[in-house]
């Protein structure tokens, strides 16, 4: 979380989750109204925000970083299909092939840990919610099944919703002898952590962030980081992506803070296209890549500027996971 502060005056929020502007939205309401606007760049903050919005009460303009697509692709995807095995690898020193594995949820973050887990030759099961979602993954090779369908026989869990709940105590006790288990969604809510808090069951803390729980018959799981976040307790984010997410969301807070009265109202806004473009323009020196320009007469086909933005804010980048080898 991150605030901008000038002598003591709140100016703008800069979240991650929403619990900072949940926060002074309840203790200091009057402080809130008079801020330029919040900048929300994960999940279930930008879910916190657009209810807000439905209930009439975001009474400032929020920029919904999570859903840019600098933000979407490399943060989310590109970055935990890399930080998954990097977290894994530290806590438990597996090996990943041949491992069944089932991974809850297939948006930018599942689609990233199961193209990773995959291509190191694990068996990888996907449970979702989402029709569209499912089908992408039956369609990228990944076999879509419920929880309770698996447990017992999966190596490892992996949790990518951004929900509560995801993983319950009735799937802890089910799960067999050394299951690891793990989040990579959002906070410590997707793993019933607090059930695993019981007399019966024993804790033996292995090395940092590595716990086995143990049953009263022997069994034990290996539970990681206390459910919180993999990818940030046991593993390093890449700086290249720090920076691509560093420079969509500064260049959120300037846009609100620069915007003229009117531009946005009480509302949740996407950043524009043309910003998501220029911090991708950015970052393409570090591969000593050059961008193909359009003619006048390519442009005027098209109908598009020469500068961009280049696509229309409904189109979806997307990639398939199954040719990631």
């Amino acid at each position: 979380n991150g605030v901008v502060m000038a002598a003591f005056i709140l100016f703008q929020i800069l979240d991650d989750g929403g619990d900072l502007t949940h926060w002074i939205y309840k203790k200091y309401p009057n402080m809130f109204k008079k801020i330029k606007g919040i900048v929300e760049e994960s999940v279930t903050g930008v879910h916190r925000l657009y209810q807000l919005s439905k209930a009439g009460k975001l009474c400032v303009p929020a920029m919904n970083v999570n859903d840019s697509v600098t933000k979407q692709k490399f943060d989310n995807l590109y970055c935990c299909r890399e930080s998954i095995l990097d977290g894994l690898k530290r806590t438990t020193d597996m090996m990943f092939g041949g491992k069944q594995v089932v991974i809850c949820g297939y948006g930018e973050v599942g689609k990233g840990c199961c193209a990773a887990l995959k291509a190191m030759g694990s068996i990888v099961y996907v449970t979702e919610i989402d029709p569209i979602c499912a089908l992408q993954a039956c369609m990228d090779g990944f076999r879509l099944v419920k929880l309770n369908e698996v447990i017992r026989q999966v190596d490892i869990v992996i949790t990518c919703t951004g929900n509560k709940n995801v993983v319950t105590r009735e799937h802890l006790d089910r799960m067999k002898n050394s299951c690891i288990v793990c989040n990579m969604g959002h906070s410590n809510t997707e793993i019933d952590v607090a059930s695993l808090r019981t007399p019966e069951l024993t804790w033996e803390r292995v090395r940092s962030q590595v716990d086995h729980v143990i049953w009263p018959d022997g069994k034990r799981i290996v539970l990681l980081a206390e459910g919180r976040l993999l990818n940030l307790s046991c593993s390093t984010v890449p700086t290249f992506v720090l920076s691509i997410t560093a420079t969509t969301q500064a260049l959120a807070l300037i846009e609100l803070y620069n915007a003229p009265e009117g531009r946005y109202k009480q509302d949740v806004y996407l950043l524009p296209k043309k910003m998501d473009e220029y911090v991708a323009s950015l970052h393409l020196p570090t591969f000593d890549a050059h961008l193909t320009e359009l003619s006048d007469e390519q442009a005027k086909y098209l109908g598009l500027n020469k500068n961009g933005p280049f696509k229309p804010n409904y189109y979806r980048y997307l990639l398939l996971c199954c040719n990631v080898k």
